[in-house]
């Protein structure tokens, strides 16, 4: 396995290409826009190395790209399944540095010995011996330039590290994407800047252009003494973008069809930006400013890099991502979730203070994991490894670490493993008229004081053309997660409620609609968010945690006293029959309950349970019934809306411990 642990690294930041403007206002802000403006520039320059590939093959093929094999001097695939091919040690990629940070290219270029002939409806592309070239009026951009001299690929979303003291230019992660020349070469449009491939590069440093400046001063850790008397510095991340991208299916058929379809977002970061005094860290959003006045950095160490500060550890964020279907009755339903992308670095763009590593994020550095990186079967696992709450990933026993030796093995995932999986009539065909769609993407740091502003939620829309699936909308973007826009906590409206669940076990929603279906019925509509709370079993202590089991809810109960109740309903949001929860009416109340532990109700998992009822909606209560014993076992949502039902006075509150 190829790794850069132990290695005395400096990231290199760099804004992606179509990021938005940070928009920190703050006086300091502007103060360190000016510092950076008075930063020396130093010209760098680089040959020779390596550069892999790994396409999504799967699209290529959607798109009638016949991709021959990979020709030249190759070695065999590196450990994140890229095929590598050699650099040569001619000519030079030259780039500007300042303040010890990537600014942009300048010029030159690099060239790969091998490459690919590919071919398609409109004729054949050659990328043997393919160059890499820095874009001309957009230098944060590498054109792939073929054998024609045509660039019908280029390079975005760069992740950069120097390593072996500077001597060599890491790029740990690219996009490859499609230009909008090659999409309408092909007939495909609609594919412009869809991400085809991930690469990655190692190149050799020719010339340095002075030596490097070093930020000072050491990591500001969570609860380490702040400079303000009794402050202390907190952790506090914010979710600032994300786009949504088709990556492959097994069996599309179109509208209404049953073949599972794997969706990847892009999903771009940021750290409080707070030295002290509160500024918005995400303008315009209600969740974007932080409460935590004094920022601190965040450990990005990546898997199997050693045990390194503030927890010994080799501590990381993790990501995942959701979608959800507004259904035109009112209802909601998940029908999409993913596993979990391990973090492994930081490029800290645009810092505010940059903390002089790429393994730790900085004050007001953003940073993005592209469409072609979370694809990556090396780096995603399953939700059932980490302890979402506190945000420990247990290695021991891992699909990274099977018998627990502290190395790294093959993690065993194909193409639809750990992915967000739909089936197509989830989200289009007659089925689904009416209906809207939201994505929704997490990040989950360690010690964040506030979960709800590192998730954020966007609009999607769906369309078919030809043999691949579009994503549109992208827009009405907003922080928290997608349950708080079925129901508004802060402006619910008539007939609905929404109750948060908070425990040092975690946090969990309740939302309920009641919708009035004329001559005295009414449909309640009852969505739990599990958000991250788990009751774990572990074993063993960091590093050398192992996670045995870390459930959530294993029932959910909503009294209904005297109504006559009908049409008991429970979704999961999938098309599976033999997982769904039973169902019962009884003794006044409605139950939901898996028979078995399978399908329980898991963190980052929201489930809806609705039924029909003779009697109009009155303040109420629900409870769920923990999977693991423990104490409390049962957790009661007060303040919901049950069919004519006083409101209970017994049982655990909506903060109970």
């Amino acid at each position: 396995m190829t790794t850069f642990s132990g290695l005395v690294c400096k990231s290199l930041a760099i804004a992606i290409a179509g990021a938005i403007t940070l928009g920190a206002t703050s006086a300091g802000s502007m103060a360190a826009g000016l510092d950076r403006a008075k930063e020396t520039s130093e010209h760098w320059s680089a040959w020779g190395g390596t550069v892999g590939v790994r396409w999504n093959r799967e699209l290529a093929d959607d798109l009638g790209l016949v991709l021959g094999a990979a020709n030249g001097r190759h070695a065999q695939l590196a450990w994140r399944e890229h095929e590598m091919f050699d650099l040569r040690q001619t000519g030079s990629l030259e780039f500007d540095v300042r303040a010890g940070n990537l600014h942009d290219f300048i010029g030159g270029s690099l060239q790969a010995r091998g490459g690919y002939v590919i071919d398609s409806p409109a004729g054949r592309i050659d990328l043997t011996d393919f160059r890499l070239s820095p874009r001309a009026g957009d230098q944060l951009i590498l054109d792939i330039v073929g054998g024609d001299g045509k660039a019908w690929f280029y390079i975005d979303r760069l992740m950069y590290e120097l390593v072996d003291n500077n001597q060599r230019l890491a790029v740990r992660t690219m996009d490859l994407r499609i230009s909008p020349e090659l999409a309408d070469r092909i007939g495909h449009p609609e594919v412009a800047n869809w991400a085809i491939a991930d690469m990655q590069m190692t190149t050799d440093v020719l010339r340095q252009g002075g030596d490097p400046q070093q930020p000072s001063g050491g990591f500001k850790w969570h609860g380490q003494a702040a400079p303000a008397a009794g402050a202390t510095y907190q952790a506090d991340l914010f979710m600032q973008t994300f786009n949504s991208q088709y990556s492959r299916c097994d069996g599309c058929t179109g509208e209404g069809g049953n073949g599972r379809v794997v969706f990847t977002p892009s999903s771009t970061l940021r750290n409080n930006v707070n030295n002290g005094s509160a500024q918005a860290t995400i303008p315009g959003d209600p969740l974007g400013t932080s409460t935590a006045l004094w920022t601190a950095d965040i450990p990005w160490w990546e898997k199997f890099s050693g045990n390194h500060p503030p927890y010994n550890n080799d501590q990381h964020p993790f990501l995942i991502w959701n979608l959800y279907r507004f259904n035109a009755d009112g209802s909601i339903d998940q029908i999409g979730r993913s596993g979990v992308k391990h973090a492994f670095l930081t490029t800290n763009s645009s810092c505010l203070e940059h903390p002089g590593t790429s393994q730790v994020l900085g004050r007001g550095c953003s940073d993005t994991y592209g469409t072609g990186n979370n694809d990556s079967n090396s780096d995603l696992g399953p939700r059932s490894e980490i302890i979402p709450a506190t945000n420990q990933w247990g290695r021991c026993g891992s699909i990274y670490d099977l018998n627990c030796d502290g190395q790294p093995n093959g993690s065993g995932n194909g193409n639809f493993d750990q992915r967000l999986i739909t089936r197509e009539s989830q989200f289009s065909g007659p089925g689904q008229a009416g209906a809207t769609y939201l994505f929704e993407s997490w990040y989950l740091a360690r010690q964040d004081i506030n979960i709800y502003n590192s998730m954020a939620t966007k609009r999607a829309t769906f369309t078919r053309n030809a043999s691949t699936w579009s994503v549109g909308g992208n827009d009405q973007y907003r922080l928290g997660p997608a349950i708080d826009r079925w129901v508004d906590p802060a402006n619910p409206g008539a007939n609905a409620r929404s109750v948060e669940l908070a425990s040092t076990e975690g946090h969990t929603k309740v939302a309920v609609k009641a919708t009035s279906l004329g001559g005295g019925l009414w449909r309640y509509d009852y969505a739990v968010m599990n958000l991250d709370f788990a009751r774990a079993k572990t074993q063993g202590a960091e590093p050398n945690l192992r996670v045995i089991s870390n459930m959530g809810f294993d029932s959910f109960t909503v009294p209904v006293g005297s109504a006559t109740i009908t049409n008991v309903t429970f979704s999961d949001g999938d098309l599976e029959t033999t997982n769904n929860w039973a169902t019962g009416v009884s003794n006044g109340t409605v139950v939901w309950a898996t028979p078995t532990k399978s399908n329980a109700l898991n963190w980052g998992t929201m489930f809806r349970f609705s039924f029909t009822a003779n009697l109009a909606p009155t303040e109420s209560s629900a409870t769920l019934h923990v999977a693991e014993t423990g104490t409390p076992q049962v957790l009661q949502a007060n303040g919901l809306l049950a069919p004519g039902v006083a409101r209970a006075k017994s049982g655990f509150g909506n903060n109970a411990p």
